[in-house]
């Protein structure tokens, strides 16, 4: 079966293209590479349909690194995930996570990789088959 990414995250992409077109894209991804693919809980890994529930967003919106957006566009995310988007499952940026578990606060993330460079962001189920515009006012939102 061949992956595909999810609705959601195909949508959130475009709108990070469309607001940024001439970003970095050094630090995107969706599939999970062979070290994410070695781990059973990856949402960058297929599920039995071949879904992938993940993407990651370079850092470096403007090529020239200034000013560096992605913290605000993080939160932002955050925001619209803590006013009801049912799309977002977690979102990882600079050593910190933000999730429902704890009211979509920004928490230390423990993991073995900071995500200094990128912006992660994973989704639900409900992402897999809803690909409607995502309300971020630095993605096209209002």
């Amino acid at each position: 079966m061949k992956p595909i990414l999810c609705k959601a995250g195909q949508q959130l992409r475009e709108q990070f293209d469309d607001s940024f077109p001439d970003r970095d894209r050094r630090s995107d991804g969706w599939i999970g590479d062979q070290r994410h693919q070695s781990r059973s809980t990856s949402d960058h890994n297929p599920d039995e349909n071949g879904i992938v529930r993940a993407i990651d967003v370079d850092r470096d919106v403007h090529k020239s690194g200034k000013p560096d957006l992605m913290p605000d566009i993080a939160d932002q995310i955050r925001l619209a995930a803590k006013a009801g988007e049912k799309r977002v499952s977690y979102i990882i940026f600079a050593g910190r996570i933000a999730s429902s578990r704890m009211g979509w606060r920004w928490r230390p993330y423990k993991g073995s990789n900071p995500h200094n460079h990128h912006l992660h962001v994973s989704f639900t189920k409900t992402g897999d088959i809803d690909n409607s515009f995502f309300n971020i006012p630095m993605l096209g939102g209002k």
